[in-house]
């Protein structure tokens, strides 16, 4: 069994969800799907509604800040009671897309982390080109969760854990011109967790194309043969990384 920690499994992505998510099952992969604004949220409570394999996580991303009403941080609060629910994400900072509102995105953010925090929950974390404040914002709250899509060096991985975080390692592993395969074969493999970002970031052998839950294995696979662990072995242990993290009635 695999956990994909991230991805985004939406209508406006996928057709056929019902086949494409029965397939995934079948490969024994289980979903954790995170939200990224009011509407994204509902089809992710829909979704783990309707599958066994399904989890998911409810936030507000970086990019949709602008967006973001008080109301809707009310409604994100009581989502989190719904079953099946197991985190805040995909939530955080972005400077690279837009880093004339960083004001509007730090507020957001520490709203969300202020709930999470109140709730007991873990948080998926979205970082980009915003590492001191993310570092300086994180230290203020006592929290769990994952640094997604992580690609940054060692030395602030090794910060991100201090805190209480692991590090979510996706497609961008199997790229052949990466420092990330430096940076996993430094990391205690006890604070990896593993993510497809789907329909984004596809690894290898499929890059170029649209990527899908079902590429995770491509991932453990590199991983497995990076840290020198056999395959099977690799999959209990990224497992129960996992599971320190998510509450996954598995």
């Amino acid at each position: 069994m695999i956990v994909d920690t991230h991805c985004h499994i939406y209508e406006e992505y996928y057709e056929n969800i019902d086949e494409f998510i029965k397939e995934i099952e079948e490969e024994n992969i289980i979903l954790i799907v995170n939200g990224i604004n009011p509407k994204t949220n509902k089809e992710v409570i829909n979704l783990t509604k309707r599958y066994p394999n399904v989890y998911g996580a409810l936030g507000f991303h970086p990019s949709e800040v602008d967006n973001i009403k008080d109301e809707d941080l009310l409604e994100l609060e009581k989502q989190l009671k719904i079953d099946k629910i197991v985190g805040l994400g995909e939530i955080g900072l972005d400077y690279y897309w837009r880093d004339d509102n960083r004001e509007r995105q730090i507020d957001i953010f520490r709203k969300q982390l202020k709930i999470a925090e109140k709730n007991k929950y873990p948080v998926i974390i979205h970082n980009r080109e915003s590492t001191e404040d993310m570092l300086f914002i994180l230290k203020e709250y006592k929290l769990k969760g994952i640094m997604h899509a992580y690609t940054k060096s060692i030395e602030l991985a090794k910060e991100f854990i201090k805190l209480g975080y692991k590090i979510g390692i996706g497609g961008v592993l199997t790229f052949k011109n990466t420092n990330l395969k430096e940076v996993v074969k430094d990391l205690d493999i006890e604070k990896i967790v593993l993510e497809t970002d789907s329909p984004y970031l596809t690894p290898e052998p499929n890059r170029g194309k649209q990527n899908e839950p079902k590429n995770i294995k491509y991932v453990a696979k590199e991983l497995s043969k990076i840290k020198n662990i056999p395959y099977e072995k690799l999959k209990k242990i990224i497992l129960n990384n996992t599971l320190e993290i998510f509450d996954l009635d598995l």
